[in-house]
């Protein structure tokens, strides 16, 4: 039952391995790693070799290699009892066998142990052809660099950025880049900003292994003996609400695992993203409201009326009112002096007619 469960478990993370085998570091690792067991099984490589089995028989380990293998296997258990994600196990077992390889390889060859050490310890520059700094790369596990929705501070911008808006919050991450920790934890938190990342919900990051300052002022240490590495710290209107893991009277950090669940289960994300959203949608409503509506007059100023313009016409605008206004005063007084100078020859033609017969008259 234990080897299908072992077996179902592997087919279910097997798009996972397959991303792992993409990557030289876990390639050359692998190889590492095993390099003792397959100079001992190899035939024709392990009839070379030196043992210390009653049979002489050199292609078979003998006790003190069977109980160095032991010791590593109880090791890597208690290790990977604090591990969180797959690549921190993955890390655990490839570290501590290196460990194993080195004490195996010296007990058998010193020359081998040494040609192993320094395939694991020289620094790359000193080996620039790719086959040399492929096994290079043992060393050091690879930095996460997927996708991330986080805003990386210094120690000139976080403080700004937590209170440009009080209705935003935010959770920010200490860390250092010298913590295996911080490196396992980096894939978590990025799969965690691209599922909880909004307007009113943001994620952001600050290394206080290079700002000492930043590490000072939110009392997050950076040495490797208080285990505040990473932290995180819930920030609303650019206070600090909680954080994890907690700090206790003395200084030390309270043991917590920095596992998905807990981190959405203590800092309440799905609540926080829910409220987050409406947020949001208050803001693009009142966008879309700002954009239809009708804009306000200034002070002082009263607004304008609908109405007919200026001259009694429908007019375009004041000045086509303006000059029609013009004509018509201009052709009212044309008619109205008309009319005066037809008035005035009237008159003068009754006049002169009453004058006519008055002097017909006399004479006659």
């Amino acid at each position: 039952m234990a080897l299908l469960t072992t077996l179902f478990a592997f087919l279910y993370h097997l798009p996972q391995v397959y991303k792992w085998l993409l990557k030289p570091y876990y390639v050359a690792s692998l190889f590492m790693s095993i390099a003792f067991l397959a100079v001992r099984k190899t035939p024709g490589i392990c009839d070379q070799l030196n043992t210390q089995r009653e049979d002489g028989n050199p292609c078979d380990f003998d006790w003190r290699e069977v109980e160095i293998l032991m010791f590593l296997s109880a090791i890597v258990m208690m290790k990977n009892r604090r591990a969180i994600t797959v690549e921190q196990h993955l890390g655990n077992i490839i570290l501590f066998s290196k460990v194993a390889n080195v004490i195996l390889f010296f007990r058998l060859d010193i020359r081998i142990g040494l040609l192993y050490l320094t395939l694991c310890i020289v620094e790359p520059l000193m080996f620039p052809s790719l086959l040399s700094q492929c096994f290079l790369m043992t060393c050091k596990p690879p930095l996460y660099m997927g996708p991330e929705y986080i805003q990386y501070f210094s120690d000139k911008t976080i403080d700004d950025e937590l209170d440009r808006d009080p209705r935003v919050t935010w959770i920010v991450e200490f860390f250092a880049n010298w913590s295996p920790e911080c490196q396992s934890f980096a894939s978590v938190y990025a799969d965690l900003s691209l599922k909880y990342n909004c307007a009113g919900l943001k994620f952001g990051k600050v290394d206080i292994g290079r700002y000492g300052e930043v590490s000072k002022k939110y009392k997050v240490s950076a040495s490797p003996l208080s285990k505040q590495l990473p932290s995180l710290v819930l920030f609303q209107g650019g206070k600090e609400v909680m954080r994890r893991p907690q700090v206790d009277k003395k200084g030390r950090a309270v043991s917590w695992s920095f596992t998905e669940e807990n981190i959405i289960r203590e800092f309440n994300l799905n609540e926080l993203y829910q409220k987050s959203k409406k947020l949001n949608k208050s803001k693009e409503d009142q966008l879309m409201q700002s954009q239809f509506s009708p804009p306000v007059p200034e002070r002082g100023r009263a607004p304008s009326q609908p109405g007919p313009p200026a001259g009694g016409g429908r007019g375009r605008g004041p000045r086509r009112t303006n000059k029609d206004g013009l004509m018509k005063s201009s052709l009212t007084e044309q008619f109205s002096s008309l009319g005066d100078a037809i008035m005035v020859g009237l008159s003068g033609t009754v006049m002169l007619l009453c004058a006519r017969s008055l002097s017909c008259t006399l004479i006659g």
